[in-house]
């Protein structure tokens, strides 16, 4: 019986013990259940969480467009506000042009009509306007004949003007009489301007309209009675530049003299007259091409004439020296070193002519720029001073020599040439001058007239011994400036003088002393300048 017992608790326990282990295993199941839907839980809360996320931030959207919507909506609701004010404003000038087209139209037919009778004038007149234009034509091909014709006449005139002179053998003389400057005046208001240079400005007139050679000088007074005395002085000369002559105009006349140089002539320019009256701007000129003087214009003349005969076989080669006589010293001015030391003497050969100073530079030229440095290398070592006359006043004669020689491999002939370009120191009297007061500008004064004196004297000494006086002596050993210009005065070369006038009333009787002077140059005879040229055999 215990062992039936016995084995129903084992049986019981070991039912028990299988319900134990179902009962567990059906808990771990229940677990693992609980623990998958613990997790299918919290996907489903996260998913949740993330859809009403999205929802918020669908909703946030939804109300950021909402917003833009509205403000779009007002905006809309101005611009058609806008719209309609325009469309009311278009109406009303749709209407104002409806009757202003009205009125065009109107108008218009008016219009019609004038154009009308104004094509209808103008188809009479076309045929009269064809007429005119024909004789338009005609009369503008007549006066550039005639303009032809004088420009040929004027350069016959001067040809055969220039080939009297020649024949006559005298110094021929230019008259240039320079404008009044702003300086002359010094006013700083401009309207008074005019008036001041007109007060300034020395009675003169130029009566020969068609030759320019005369000029007229006139002054008014009151003798010691307090009667009104009026003097009146007229010259004649070769040929006379007004005030408003430019450069150009000046250079045209000494053109053909300038480049005579290349047939084998020595040719001398020189400028005279007062301090201030313009004669270093006519000799050298200015920087700029219009402003160019007689200097750096006739050698670019003899160069280009050069040029040009080079296709008939001439070949020359040119060189020039510059120089300037200072208290009766030659000065080399494009010698090297400030001032020059060296003594220099003046030769003249009796056989070709030729005038050469002793130990100055002689430059090789090969173009007419190299010229003009040469130039500004000279003016830059001249000697210049101020006197009550001028701020600026030349106290020495300048020497501008270009030599040229030519040769011709076709005919064997060759030539030798030279251009003298001279210019003078200004002329003055030493109490107009205030040079009295400076020792060393005295000195400068005395010796300046002295050699213009001398130039003076040998003219008339030259005028003697044309009038048939015998054998005058000719002093041309009276200063270093005749000497140099001996052959230039004795009938070997072309000799021009270019007297400048100042055109200012308080210089008129410097300008009258000048005057005389250039008279008594004109009628002078020197004798007819030979070419210098020879063939080779």
């Amino acid at each position: 019986q215990e062992r039936a017992k016995r084995s129903d608790l084992q049986a019981s326990h070991e039912a028990l013990s299988r319900e134990l282990t179902n009962a567990k295993t059906q808990e771990l199941a229940q677990r693992q259940e609980l623990f998958i839907a613990s997790d299918e839980l919290n996907n489903l809360r996260q998913r949740h969480e993330r859809e009403i996320s999205e929802m918020q931030a669908d909703l946030r959207r939804k109300d950021r467009e909402l917003r833009e919507l509205n403000e779009d909506l007002r905006m809309y609701q101005a611009d058609l506000e806008r719209e309609r004010e325009t469309v009311k404003s278009l109406k009303a000038t749709i209407a104002q042009q409806a009757t202003a087209q009205l009125s065009l139209t109107a108008q218009l037919g008016a219009l019609q009509a004038e154009k009308a009778a104004v094509q209808a004038e103008f188809d009479r007149t076309s045929g009269t306007k064809a007429d005119l234009a024909i004789q338009l034509e005609r009369a503008q091909k007549r006066i550039a004949d005639l303009e032809r014709e004088a420009r040929e006449g004027e350069s016959v005139r001067r040809k055969l003007h220039n080939m009297v002179q020649e024949l006559k053998g005298n110094i021929r003389v230019f008259v240039r009489v320079r404008p009044v400057l702003r300086s002359d005046i010094l006013s700083p208001d401009p309207e008074e301007e005019a008036r001041l240079r007109e007060e300034a400005m020395a009675p003169m007139a130029f009566p020969d309209k068609m030759d320019h050679r005369e000029i007229v000088l006139k002054s008014s007074s009151e003798s010691a009675t307090g009667q009104e005395r009026k003097d009146e002085w007229q010259f004649t000369f070769d040929r006379v530049f007004e005030p408003h002559s430019s450069q150009a105009e000046v250079f045209e006349e000494i053109s053909q003299l300038a480049q005579s140089c290349t047939d084998g002539y020595n040719v001398c320019v020189f400028a005279y007259g007062q301090t201030g009256s313009g004669k270093s701007f006519t000799m050298e000129g200015g920087q700029s091409e219009t402003t160019a003087g007689m200097i750096p214009r006739a050698v670019e003349q003899v160069f280009r004439v050069a040029d040009e005969l080079k296709s008939k076989g001439w070949e020359y080669k040119m060189e020039g020296q510059f120089l300037e006589i200072y208290n009766e010293t030659i000065n080399d001015l494009l010698g090297k070193g400030e001032f020059d030391k060296k003594k220099h003497e003046i030769k003249h050969d009796p056989k070709t002519g030729r005038t050469t100073v002793t130990d100055v530079n002689v430059v090789p030229l090969a173009s007419a720029t190299q010229v003009r440095t040469l130039l500004a290398v000279a003016q830059g070592r001249r000697t210049v001073a101020a006197t009550l006359m001028n701020e600026r006043s030349s106290r020495s004669h300048s020497v501008f020599t270009l030599r040229i020689r030519g040769q011709n491999a076709l005919t064997g002939e060759s030539c030798e040439g030279s251009l003298n370009l001279v210019d003078l120191a200004g002329s003055e009297r030493l109490e107009k001058s205030g040079a009295g007061a400076d020792r060393e500008r005295l000195k400068e004064t005395q010796n300046i007239n002295k050699s213009l004196s001398a130039l003076g004297d040998v003219i008339a000494a030259l005028g003697e011994k044309g009038e048939g006086k015998g054998d005058k002596h000719i002093p041309y050993r009276n200063s270093k400036l005749t000497y140099l210009l001996q052959n230039s005065l004795s009938g070997n070369s072309k000799t021009l003088m270019f007297l400048n006038l100042s055109p200012l009333a308080t210089h008129l009787h410097e300008s009258l002393c000048s005057l005389r002077f250039a008279t008594k140059v004109n009628n002078t005879t020197i004798g007819t300048a030979k070419k210098q040229t020879k063939h080779s055999s």
